[in-house]
C-alpha cells in the first residue's frame, strides 16, 4: 500500500521520578495522547496549568481515522494555536449530496451566512491534526506540557485529595500522583475499565468498510452519500476527499461479512473499480472493517478521573461526532477545573462538566442513532419509510430533510444548564443562554479580526452594547470579568454581532470562558451580572 505520509517517532525518555523512584504529585495526569488528550494539554498550558500526558505508543494515529472536523471544535482548535495551520492544509467544505441510485434527491448547506472566520467543515487526516498538536506543544508550552511516551498506565485508584497511578515502560513500573486526572484513552479505555465504569446504549449488526484511496479524480470538494448505488447495491457508499489526494470511501458491508475477508487487497480493489470505473488509477493506502456503536457512560466524573471523548461516548460515524464531541467535552471542562485549582470556584462546580456533557452526548447519540436507523433499518416499517422519504425528496421539498444520511455534528446548547441564569427579557436570534457564542468580524485598536479572537483567553467577558458603564473590569472572588463595549472597545464592522445577538443599546451578555452565553439582559445591571456570575461558577 502507498504511504503519502511520513510517521514521526517520538523519543520515550525515562522520568526523573522513575529514575530516583521518588512518588511525585502533579497538578494534572492526562492519559491518551490522541485528539482529546493533546487537546486537553494544550488547554491547560494556555492556562497556566502544568500537565503530564501518558501514551502507550510513541507516533501518531495510524490511518487517517477521524478526518470530518466541524466549526466550532475548529473554533477552539484556533484558539489554542492549531486551527489556521489545520484549515490551510484540509480540504474545505459545506455543501452535502445524497444520491439514490444515480439520481441527486438531496443537497444540503452546512454554512449559508457569510462573515464566519471558521469554515462549515474541513477534512484532515487525524495524524496531521495530532502532528500539528504536537509540535505547538512543543513550542508554545515546552516547559509545561510533559509528553510520556510508550508510557501505558496498568493502576488508577482514587483517593479523597489525589489519583495514585502506576505507569509502565521499558525500564519497568513505576507510581506518580495527580490532583486530578482527565482519561481520553479512546472507545477501548482502560482507565474506564479500572473504574469499573460500564457503557450504556447498543452495537450496531452492520460494518462498514473504510478505504483511504490515493487517485487524481474529478469528484468536488463535497461530501457524496449514496443509497443502493448501481455500483454496490442493496447497501450505502460514503466518499469524502482529504489532503493529498487521498479519498474517503466508506462501503456498507452488512453484518455476515468476514472483516478480515473484506480488508484484503484483492476484495477491496474489485469494489473500488466498479465504483470509479476500470480507467481510474488508484492505490490503497489504509483499509479496516468497523462495527459501530451507540453507547455512553451517565457521568463523566469518577471521583478525581474526569472521562472525555470515546472513552466516555461513542457514536456511529455517521456526522462526525467523535472527535468533534470530545473536543468540546474539553473545552467544557478546563477552565471550570483552573477555577478549583486556584481556589476561586468550589469542588461542585466541577459536577457540571458531568450534567452539561452527559446532556450534549445524550443529544448526539440520539442523532446518531437515528441517522444509522435510517442507513440501515432494522425492520421493514423502518425500511418502508426510508425508501418512501427517498422516493419523495427527488420532487417534493418537504420530504427534503427527511433524507438522514447523518446528520452533521452541531454543538448541542446546553440550555438547561444550573450554570445558566434564565432570561427576564424577550430576545430573538439563537444565542440563548447555554449556547456556544456566535463569531463575527470585528475591528479594535485599527486592526480587523475576528470577534471568538478577541474573547479567546479564557477569562469570563461581559459584552455591552453602546452604553459605556463606565468600567473596565468586574472582580468577584478573585474572577475577574473583562467588559466589552461594542461601538468604543469593540467596532461592529458589519453589524453582524448586533445582528447575532439581537442587540439593542445597553444589550449586555455574560460570556463564559469557553465562549457560552451564561446570561443576558437589555441593560447594564451590575448587581444582576455579579448574581449571574455567581451562578456560572457554582457559588449559589
Amino acid at each position: 500500500m502507498l504511504n503519502t505520509y511520513q510517521y514521526p517517532e517520538f523519543d520515550y525518555v525515562q522520568s526523573e521520578e522513575q529514575k530516583s523512584g521518588t512518588v511525585k504529585r502533579h497538578k494534572a495526569v492526562i492519559i491518551g495522547a490522541g485528539p482529546i488528550g493533546l487537546t486537553t494539554a494544550l488547554d491547560f498550558a494556555k492556562q497556566g496549568i502544568p500537565v503530564v500526558i501518558l501514551d502507550d505508543n510513541n507516533t501518531v494515529s495510524i490511518g487517517s481515522r477521524a478526518v470530518c472536523y466541524a466549526k466550532r471544535p475548529l473554533e477552539i482548535w484556533d484558539r489554542l494555536g492549531v486551527g489556521e495551520r489545520m484549515i490551510d492544509k484540509s480540504v474545505v467544505w459545506k455543501v452535502g449530496k445524497v444520491f439514490r441510485d444515480e439520481e441527486l434527491v438531496y443537497q444540503f448547506d452546512l454554512l449559508p451566512e457569510d462573515d464566519h472566520k471558521i469554515p462549515a467543515f474541513i477534512n484532515l487526516q487525524q495524524y496531521y491534526l495530532e502532528e500539528y498538536m504536537i509540535d505547538e506543544a512543543k513550542k508554545q508550552y515546552g516547559d509545561l506540557i510533559d509528553f510520556r511516551w510508550k508510557s501505558k498506565t496498568i493502576s488508577l485508584k482514587n483517593h479523597d485529595d489525589h489519583v495514585a497511578l502506576q505507569i509502565e515502560t521499558p525500564d519497568g513500573v513505576y507510581k506518580m500522583e495527580a490532583d486530578y486526572v482527565v482519561a481520553c484513552d479512546g472507545a477501548n479505555s482502560d482507565t474506564r475499565k479500572m473504574l469499573g465504569l460500564d457503557f450504556e446504549g447498543q452495537f450496531f449488526q452492520d460494518r462498514f468498510l473504510i478505504a483511504d484511496v490515493v487517485m487524481k479524480a474529478d469528484f468536488p470538494a463535497e461530501r457524496w452519500f449514496w443509497f443502493n448505488p448501481p455500483f454496490h447495491r442493496n447497501q450505502s457508499v460514503l466518499l469524502h476527499m482529504q489532503s493529498d489526494d487521498v479519498w474517503r470511501i466508506d462501503f456498507q458491508l452488512g453484518w455476515d461479512c468476514d472483516p478480515e475477508e473484506e480488508k484484503k487487497p484483492e476484495n477491496v480493489i474489485p469494489r473500488l473499480k466498479a465504483m470509479l470505473g476500470d480507467d481510474v488509477e488508484f492505490e490503497l493506502e489504509w483499509v479496516s472493517v468497523y462495527q459501530f456503536a451507540c453507547r455512553q457512560l451517565q457521568d463523566f466524573k469518577c471521583g478525581r478521573v474526569f472521562i472525555a471523548g470515546d472513552a466516555a461516548h461513542q457514536v456511529s460515524p455517521f456526522g462526525a461526532r467523535g472527535a468533534n464531541t470530545g473536543v468540546q467535552d474539553i473545552d467544557n471542562l478546563t477552565w471550570k477545573l483552573k477555577l478549583v485549582m486556584d481556589g476561586k470556584a468550589p469542588e461542585k462546580l466541577l459536577e457540571s462538566y458531568s450534567e452539561e456533557r452527559v446532556f450534549a452526548a445524550a443529544d448526539n447519540l440520539l442523532n446518531s442513532t437515528r441517522s444509522t436507523d435510517f442507513i440501515t433499518p432494522k425492520s421493514a416499517v423502518s425500511k418502508a419509510f426510508r425508501d418512501a422519504v427517498l422516493d419523495l425528496a427527488s420532487d417534493y421539498e418537504f420530504a427534503r430533510p427527511l433524507v438522514n444520511s447523518g446528520r452533521l455534528s452541531m454543538p448541542t446548547p446546553y440550555l438547561h444548564s444550573s450554570l445558566n441564569t434564565p432570561d427576564e427579557d424577550t430576545f430573538d436570534g439563537k444565542m440563548l443562554p447555554g449556547t456556544n457564542c456566535a463569531d463575527a468580524p470585528v475591528n479594535v485598536d485599527g486592526c480587523e479580526g475576528w470577534f471568538l479572537n478577541h474573547i479567546a483567553d479564557s477569562r469570563f467577558k461581559i459584552l455591552t452594547f453602546g452604553t459605556d458603564p463606565g468600567i473596565k473590569t468586574l472582580d468577584l472572588n478573585g474572577i475577574a470579568c473583562d467588559i466589552i463595549v461594542v461601538g468604543k472597545d469593540m467596532l461592529d464592522i458589519k453589524n453582524r454581532l448586533k445582528e447575532r445577538y439581537d442587540a439593542k443599546d445597553g444589550t449586555t451578555y455574560l460570556l463564559r470562558p469557553d465562549q457560552h452565553v451564561a446570561a443576558r439582559w437589555r441593560t447594564f445591571d451590575q448587581n444582576k451580572i455579579e448574581t449571574a456570575l455567581k451562578r456560572a461558577t457554582a457559588q449559589l
